[in-house]
């Protein structure tokens, strides 16, 4: 889970909870040590294989469409929840699974911190501090210091009401994007001499192994911000980096 559906789905957790529902996020892994920020760990339960749980009346997907990324947790979902409905601005898949006919899917939309926020202001629910700093950092993450915010301005106008209450900003960009350790720092410099480039620069392809990350102490998941590096380059229009956890597993 990255900033972008941790802050959103967080943002709404704590405005419902303000309202009086009864609201819980369940998430199929752990978010990487720069979210702490955020106190994850305090409101996020995390799914296990064996695990069961009651049901809801319904359960929100957030910062995806395809269902198989959240394997095993939305077959046990489909078993427990009434209605399912997924929350986001990536293009629905030609081949593949798709999302339920109640789902929120706005291309157009820049984050899926925009959709949590506007989830927020049509349900009439309140937003304070604690919510306002998960929504700017979900938005925040997702545009990339809002580098890329699809020709809109909802985006900032959006991040300009949240900055009014005192959510400390550069905190927020110093924890999403600066907090680099010193065996980062050593990865990222192995990595990143490894990129491969096809189509005139136009494309790179990036390979690790977890065992590369072992090396240096870091968890999976910090490999994750290695593509929004190599989207720097300017002549690129695409990038891919494909991981291999295990033998034969990608």
């Amino acid at each position: 889970c990255d900033g972008a559906g941790l802050g959103a789905e967080l943002g709404l957790y704590h405005a419902l909870k303000i309202a009086g529902k009864n609201v819980r996020v369940i998430n199929v892994d752990s978010p990487t040590p720069q979210y702490r920020f955020l106190n994850p760990d305090t409101h996020i339960q995390y799914f296990e294989s064996n695990q069961k749980f009651e049901g809801a009346d319904l359960a929100l997907v957030f910062d995806t469409n395809d269902e198989r990324l959240i394997e095993p947790l939305f077959s046990e979902l489909k078993k427990k929840v009434k209605m399912i409905a997924f929350v986001d601005h990536h293009p629905i898949l030609k081949q593949g699974p798709r999302p339920s006919q109640d789902s929120l899917i706005d291309v157009a939309a820049a984050s899926t911190g925009e959709l949590a926020y506007r989830l927020i202001k049509e349900l009439g629910l309140t937003i304070n501090r604690e919510v306002a700093r998960c929504l700017y950092t979900s938005i925040t993450f997702d545009t990339q210091l809002y580098r890329f915010i699809r020709n809109s301005p909802t985006s900032h106008r959006i991040a300009a009401e949240l900055l009014e209450f005192d959510i400390n900003p550069e905190e927020v960009h110093r924890h999403l994007f600066g907090n680099q350790t010193v065996q980062k720092m050593a990865f990222l410099s192995r990595a990143l001499g490894q990129i491969e480039y096809f189509g005139d620069g136009r494309l790179a392809i990036l390979k690790l192994r977890d065992a590369d990350l072992f090396h240096y102490n870091l968890e999976p998941d910090e490999s994750r911000d290695v593509i929004d590096m190599l989207m720097n380059i300017e002549t690129l229009e695409a990038a891919a980096l494909f991981r291999e956890d295990a033998t034969n597993e990608y």
